[in-house]
Parts: structure tokens; C-alpha cells; sequence
């Protein structure tokens, strides 16, 4: 899944996309070089962010989801606000991925259920303008995966289809750096939950701190921290992930080539890798 952030304050692209055209052109380019799916988001979600105005998200993100579509893009929409999922189904996404899990807008189960795509479900304990201050756990991945069990019961009771529901452990989201790498070893927890898991690790805090400078401790810059990414994105193929969130696809999809040439069960009928049903439900 490649990420093209259609936002001012994204914390390592910020800007970069924030003209239609060239959001299209880059995503065009990440499918180019090995993603699946394109995911656009029109509003940052970094710790600390602040929240646009619907309206503002919604110019944002649709030019870009109905120039990819056109182009034969497989889209998600990245977004908690139902009106905007709603919108980007309507214009051909083919993915709601709601950080929040559906907790921000009590609208966004009933989206997902209706249009009947997929839907991300992510670990989420709060906004990101407050997240760091809801971490704080005695077991993360036992605690994490209890959380996502109950948001999944819940919109489920809205209507959503067990079947519809992909995970995602929420790294960075109101979790510390020890709790991130925790969740990574213990991503076979989320099998028993029996649904699709979606990593998303790129570029976060925690590897910038792993890589910080030994002289100075300062982070390893974001857009310095890709090759770590890939080695996220090989360790969570191997362990089984569905789909690693990236920004530079093609460092990421060679480290998954290698780990399914590694486990060939991980790979589908067509060639690439993850669930084959999954990969044609939404590619």
C-alpha cells in the first residue's frame, strides 16, 4: 500500500503532494514501482496533528481519488470522517482505512456496512493531537489485541461484515517506541482474531530513534529511515501481514518478494504477494 498525503503537515511528505496533478503523477509512480494500492489521505495524523474542516478534506483528497481511479489505480481513502469515505467510494475507492477504527465518527461503521468495501480497523485510543498521553499498557500486545477484538464486535453490531475487516496494530498510535517494537514480535497474536493485518511502520519515531545519531542522539531523519521500513515490511510478510503502508514502495516490495520467495504460502495465485482473494476483492 503506497501512501500519497495530500497534506500540508504530514511528518515526512508534508507539501509535497498538495497539487492534484502531481499527487495523481505520484501515484501512478508508486503503483510503477510495486504498490498494490494507492492510499490518499487528505489530513495528518501525526502526534500532535490538528483537524482540517471536512470541506477542506474533501478538496483535498477527491480530484486525486477520481485522477488515480480514471488511470485504473485500485484507491483507499485514508480518512475517519464517514462523509469523507462515503464521498471517496462514490468517486471509485475501493478501501476505507479508518485510523480511529470508526471511534471518530459514529457514522463510519454505517459507510463501511452500506458500501460494503473494505475496512480497516485500527488500534486507536484517542486523537492524535492528545495520543501520546493515552499510552500506557502492562501488556501491550495482550491489551492491543483486546481493544481491537472489541472494536471489531462493535462495528460489526453496526452492520459491518466480519468479512469486510482489516487490522492494523495502530504503531505510534498512543503507543511508545518499547511498545511498537513489542507489537512487531507479537504480530502471530492477531491471528486469532482470524482477519487480514495491515502494518503501517514507515518512517515512524521509533525507528528514527533506533537509528539516532551515536554522537548526538538526535532521530535519524523520517526520510532517511527507509531501508528500515523495508526490514519492517520483511519481518511482518514472513509473520503473515496482509499489507505493509509505505511511503517508498520499491525498497518495500522487494524486502516482501524476498520473504515470500522465503514462505511461498504468502503468496497468491496471481503472482503477488498476500491473500489471493484479498488482492482481487480490492486490486
Amino acid at each position: 500500500m503506497g501512501i500519497v498525503n495530500v497534506t500540508p503537515d504530514s511528518f515526512s511528505d508534508g507539501g509535497l503532494w498538495l497539487d492534484p496533478e502531481k499527487a495523481v503523477e505520484h501515484g501512478i509512480d508508486l503503483v510503477e514501482r510495486g504498490a498494490d494500492l494507492v492510499d490518499v489521505g487528505g489530513e495528518s495524523t501525526r502526534p500532535g496533528a490538528a483537524r482540517v474542516t471536512t470541506q477542506e478534506e474533501l478538496r483535498r483528497v477527491l480530484p486525486v481519488v477520481r485522477g488515480l481511479v480514471a488511470d485504473g489505480v485500485p484507491v483507499s481513502i485514508d480518512t475517519m470522517r464517514a462523509e469523507v469515505a462515503e464521498a471517496a467510494v462514490a468517486a471509485g475507492a475501493r478501501l476505507i482505512n479508518d485510523v480511529s477504527g470508526g471511534l471518530a465518527d459514529p457514522s463510519m461503521a454505517g459507510v463501511a456496512a452500506w458500501t460494503g468495501v473494505p475496512f480497516v480497523v485500527m488500534h486507536w485510543r484517542g486523537p492524535s493531537a492528545a495520543m501520546d498521553g493515552f499510552a500506557g499498557y502492562e501488556d501491550v500486545v495482550r491489551e492491543v489485541v483486546g481493544e481491537v477484538e472489541r472494536r471489531m464486535d462493535a462495528v460489526g453490531a453496526q452492520g459491518v461484515d466480519p468479512e469486510q475487516i482489516i487490522l492494523d496494530p495502530g504503531l505510534g498510535f498512543a503507543k511508545s517506541r518499547a511498545d511498537d517494537w513489542a507489537l512487531l514480535g507479537g504480530l502471530d497474536a492477531f491471528a486469532r482474531l482470524g482477519r487480514p493485518v495491515l502494518m503501517g511502520a514507515s518512517r515512524k519515531r521509533f525507528l528514527g530513534t533506533l537509528l539516532a545519531d551515536p554522537t548526538t542522539g538526535a532521530p535519524r531523519p523520517a526520510r532517511a529511515r527507509d531501508a528500515a521500513t523495508a526490514a519492517v515490511a520483511t519481518l511482518v510478510a514472513a509473520q503473515g501481514a496482509w499489507a505493509v503502508r509505505v511511503h517508498d514502495v520499491a525498497s518495500s516490495a522487494d524486502a516482501v518478494r524476498v520473504a515470500a520467495a522465503v514462505t511461498p504460502t504468502a503468496r497468491s495465485s496471481s503472482g503477488r504477494v498476500g491473500p489471493s482473494a484479498w488482492a482481487g476483492r480490492v486490486g
